[in-house]
């Protein structure tokens, strides 16, 4: 019957926002709860590097020859002195074989809620390596495909003044042939990408070629280890790249251990995605770079760019410069170091709607400073749009239950005659100016903007331990009471007993059963989402408790039917 095809596709679309749900309660878990896990292969004293192999080709715009295998014999100065920099937002350590950024940590991020210590990004711990390096590769040196520059410096430790912009940190090498290299940091006040230049000053009596590389090295380990996995929920975990053809490309570690990337790009960017944060190289982008990505035997991912040959004649100075970013995934921060580096801020399916919903919260944000209450102002915002729509389909839904007593008359009338049934059911619906279909809009409506707020939540680095009122201290996690949870689902049984009753007892139990349902389900789920649903549930009551209200006031009535 057409009535009960009706309430069947309104379970349908409930038990679909369930399973959606489900989905992303599965991912959201995973990412929250994972058990950390590391790599089972061995560890060897001196590789925690990868130099790719150079393979001169004679024509030098098609670059060199992919990076083939790591060498395992990489000879590592020891007990070489570690560079350390504090500013005002980061500090760093850059070890003075390679010149390589070895630590990056985040003062501005904790590590956890309430806790005293910074996020620590890059490390070279050996069980959770994560580095960004950096070379020139040639036969004279700096680095050869065997070993890595020793450099000098003028002193260890750098902090950025109350008084400085900036700072420049600067390494010294060079041969017996009279070739000097200058390689510097320039790190600025509150700024996480760090300018990188390469001088270079060729005194000797030949010319002097070289390649410079840039790369990412990290372990497949740490709290998002267990997320690197073909889904289309969870939060990616692993490499990227952009060109000008592909502005963002995912390169999974699953992918880099079956092969290697070879690519050459001019214009483009390598980075190392994570949950809220990211690291990228951005090279000068007139030079076409050969990218690609390897895994070393002792389990370090690789993500990285090598440029065509660069000749310095005798006598002659040049300047290479690149940019290098290690932080949170701000998307404001990350449209001023590279074009396109602002996707590596992965909002999903629709990402147009989350991209809406952020740029609502972000401006109110920044007038309240709070973001649950912009979560509950974006919420009203959204009602209102949506509300002449709504309107009519709870206009409907009113109309549908005063109509309960006619259509059961119909069925007395028609017996097991379910095709004049129907007919004189949509006669009724026609007469009485009734849209049953409209009923179901409102969950249409919710569904591609829960999905885009529920990017947000996960993704935007923004909400991340951002607290609302009282007990909820961090709404990008469960609410540590469950009083959302429990307050969303009496909204939705309050909401639903305003709506007409299916006629099948089966499916009206399961529509009872549905506010039980979705509250065990969303027990776990962020604060801010229990919040914009609660709210959102609430505005959709009241809505339609006024709407009904007026349609069954007297004076109402009669003045329809003086109408009529």
């Amino acid at each position: 019957m057409f009535i009960k095809l009706l309430d069947s596709l309104r379970i349908a679309l409930y038990g679909a926002v369930v399973a959606i749900l489900l989905l992303f309660y599965q991912a959201w878990e995973k990412e929250h709860n994972t058990v950390t896990t590391f790599s089972t292969l061995p560890i060897t004293n001196g590789s925690a590097s990868y130099i790719p192999e150079i393979k001169e080709v004679s024509n030098e715009a098609k670059m060199s020859t992919a990076p083939s295998a790591a060498s395992t014999n990489i000879k590592v100065a020891t007990n070489q002195p570690i560079i350390h920099v504090t500013t005002d937002v980061l500090q760093a350590d850059i070890d003075t074989v390679g010149g390589n950024i070895t630590k990056i940590k985040l003062l501005q991020y904790p590590a956890t809620l309430h806790s005293t210590q910074s996020f620590l990004l890059l490390n070279d711990s050996p069980d959770s390596r994560y580095l960004a390096q950096s070379g020139f590769l040639s036969s004279e040196g700096p680095d050869t495909i065997k070993s890595q520059a020793v450099y000098s410096i003028a002193q260890k430790n750098y902090l950025l003044e109350p008084n400085q912009q900036e700072i420049t940190v600067k390494l010294y090498w060079q041969n017996s042939q009279g070739i000097k290299i200058t390689k510097s940091f320039i790190f600025k006040r509150s700024q996480y990408n760090i300018d990188m230049e390469y001088h270079i000053d060729n005194q000797s009596p030949k010319p002097w070629d070289g390649h410079l590389y840039m790369q990412l090295l990290r372990k497949n380990s740490g709290e998002n280890a267990n997320q690197n996995r073909l889904s289309t929920t969870a939060t990616y975990f692993g490499a990227a790249i952009s060109s000008p053809e592909k502005r963002f490309q995912k390169i999974p570690f699953t992918e880099m251990r079956t092969k290697n990337l070879d690519k050459i790009i001019t214009g483009g960017w390598a980075a190392m995605i994570q949950h809220y944060f990211v690291s990228a190289w951005i090279p000068d982008n007139t030079m076409p770079l050969q990218y690609f990505s390897h895994v070393t035997d002792d389990g370090l991912y690789t993500i990285g760019m090598i440029s065509p040959k660069i000749s310095v004649q005798p006598g002659e100075t040049i300047t290479s410069k690149s940019k290098f970013y290690s932080g949170p995934a701000i998307a404001s921060n990350l449209d001023k170091v590279a074009p396109s580096l602002k996707l590596t801020i992965d909002y999903g399916w629709f990402w147009f709607i989350s991209g809406i919903i952020f740029w609502m919260m972000q401006h109110i944000y920044n007038v309240i400073g709070n973001w649950g209450w912009s979560i509950v102002l974006v919420t009203i915002i959204i009602k209102l749009m949506f509300y002449h729509l709504s309107a009519k389909s709870y206009r409907s839904m009113s109309g549908m239950k005063k109509l309960q007593p006619k259509i059961a008359l119909l069925k007395e009338r028609f017996g097991e005659d379910k095709q004049k049934l129907t007919q004189a059911t949509l006669e009724l619906y026609k007469k009485e100016k009734v849209n049953p279909m409209s009923g179901c809009l409102p969950i249409l409506i919710q569904i591609p903007v829960f999905i885009g707020l529920y990017w947000v939540l996960i993704e935007s680095v923004q909400l991340r331990q951002a607290p609302f009122i009282f007990w909820i201290h961090d709404l990008s996690i469960k609410d540590p009471f469950y009083v959302l949870p429990v307050l969303m689902g009496l909204s939705m049984f309050l909401q639903q007993r305003l709506n007409p009753p299916p006629p099948d007892p089966m499916q009206a139990k399961i529509m009872m059963l549905m506010p039980i349902v979705f509250t065990a389900l969303f027990l776990n789920f962020p604060a801010g989402l229990m919040l914009y649903w609660f709210v959102n549930n609430t505005l959709s009551f009241l809505q339609q408790w006024v709407i009904m209200r007026n349609i069954e006031n007297p004076k109402n009535k009669k003045k329809r039917d003086n109408a009529k």
